[in-house]
């Protein structure tokens, strides 16, 4: 049941649909465990304050960014009666049902729209437009962006100066080193054990690690990646490092400089066949949460990894805001630190977001009053598996476009996640665009279940050349 408050205004007497705390007051009243009474409070007062002062509540948004982390995004603020629009930049056909999508390639075309169209909050999905400064531009405006500014976004940009830092403050890394001489680099990956770990020190989408199974690999990878001919500008430093043996973990904290909250720990799965074959990508799957990591070994991520790191950027005078994902490696119980990524890694994002309860917004706002350890973060019981679907070439190459048909499926499994989607011009029909074209998100009670409801969801998508894995949550479920 949906209830109505009457709120008087100067442009007159409006309603505010609390949708939200009429259902939080009925999961409250019938004891489910997931609703404290806190968190009910702290939605009551909000409810409160927006029938007081309606023109501070409602806002206008714009993510930045084109894939299925900003569809999962929009789609999270959609639900919250407090945005009153969505746009997105550029987008993708799926957003474009969700909002409006524009074309604003540079970023004094996204702060002048933001100026003209009284933007509330910027959201920046992506890891280039963080590096390229996008935050600090809107802020040095007065505009409110959720995400770090260009110089804490060096975590993430720069391979060599992440290894680099981690090092410095003794938090548990792979041995590596960094540098951009062929000679030093071969001469270090031979006094590994193979298979050895070579990473390109920029930004490469994901793909920009090579794990070498022969010595002569790790040589051919050293040079290819320094000439130019692998990845670029990207590539003109390398990272060799160890291989660690283990398993994988996702971990993410909601950072305002001074604190931290961390998120439920998630698995990616990266690489592109079953059974962890074939080339890195930027994700096939993702679930969480994971039962592979419990309190004691979260604990040792947050005090190991993430305390020491805020500590760090904050005294070298970049401290970080936003969210903070690491990549950790689970050796015998302890955790390394992989990679960091200075945004909601993707495809992890698509599933932290239907569990999440915690209005968005209201973590943004967290996080720009350095606020964040105040606010309770509140998930769902459950779980959430995603899977990838993806074009035939990815992620070699391109792939021509394909029409997408969808088969009607129960809502109540999960959803479509939208991200290389295009539109045809003339039918409007949804196009598969190429790369990562869509995530069937499936939740439910078990992550068996949810698994198959992710799986069920898969099968009613169709484009020629669809691409999955198969085994999407298997480790967990080994457990």
């Amino acid at each position: 049941m949906c209830v109505g408050v009457f709120a008087c205004s100067p442009t007159g007497v409006r309603i505010c649909r609390l949708r939200e705390l009429s259902c939080l007051i009925c999961s409250w009243h019938f004891g489910l465990r997931n609703i404290s009474s806190g968190y009910l409070g702290s939605i009551i007062a909000r409810a409160f304050m927006q029938t007081h002062n309606p023109q501070e509540n409602f806002h206008k948004v714009l993510i930045v960014g084109n894939g299925g982390r900003e569809y999962a995004l929009g789609l999270h603020l959609k639900q919250d009666s407090r945005i009153q629009e969505l746009f997105f930049t550029p987008g993708n056909a799926g957003t474009a049902m969700l909002g409006t999508n524009l074309t604003l390639p540079h970023n004094q075309d996204i702060v002048e729209f933001c100026q003209s169209s009284s933007i509330t909050w910027v959201i920046i999905g992506g890891e280039s437009a963080l590096v390229n400064g996008l935050s600090d531009d809107l802020r040095a405006q007065g505009i409110k962006v959720f995400g770090p500014s260009r110089a804490a976004a060096e975590l993430e940009g720069s391979k060599a100066f992440m290894k680099d830092f981690v090092a410095m403050r003794n938090i548990p890394t792979a041995r590596y080193i960094q540098t951009s001489d062929p000679k030093v680099a071969k001469d270090f990956a031979s006094t590994l054990d193979l298979p050895v770990v070579i990473k390109a020190s920029g930004l490469c989408a994901g793909k920009g690690v090579i794990i070498a199974e022969s010595y002569k690999q790790a040589q051919e990878t050293i040079d290819s990646m320094l000439s130019g001919k692998e990845f670029g500008k990207a590539g003109e430093c390398v990272v060799v490092e160890e291989f660690l043996s283990g398993y994988e973990l996702s971990v993410f904290g909601l950072c305002d400089g001074n604190n931290f909250t961390l998120l439920p720990p998630c698995q990616d799965h990266k690489q592109l066949y079953d059974n962890d074959k074939g080339p890195n990508t930027g994700g096939m799957g993702a679930y969480t949460p994971s039962p592979l990591c419990d309190k004691t070994l979260l604990d040792k991520i947050a005090t190991k990894i993430f305390a020491p790191t805020l500590a760090g950027m904050r005294e070298r005078g970049t401290p970080f805001s936003g969210v903070l994902f690491a990549g950790i490696m689970v050796v015998n119980n302890e955790p390394y630190l992989l990679e960091f990524n200075v945004r909601f890694g993707d495809p992890e994002c698509e599933v932290l977001l239907p569990l999440l309860q915690t209005p968005l917004l209201d973590i943004c706002q967290a996080i720009e009053s350095k606020q964040i350890a105040k606010l309770p973060i509140q998930f769902r019981d459950g779980y959430c598996v995603g899977v990838v679907l993806a074009s035939h070439n990815y992620p070699f190459g391109s792939s021509i476009s394909h029409p997408i048909s969808i088969t009607p499926f129960d809502s109540k499994l999960g959803h479509i996640c939208y991200a290389g989607v295009s539109q045809e011009s003339t039918t409007s029909q949804l196009l598969a665009s190429g790369g990562r074209v869509a995530l069937a998100i499936g939740v439910a009670s078990t992550l068996a279940l949810a698994k198959d409801n992710a799986y069920t969801i898969a099968k009613a998508i169709n484009f020629d050349g669809k691409l999955l894995r198969t085994d999407i949550a298997n480790k967990a479920l080994k457990v």
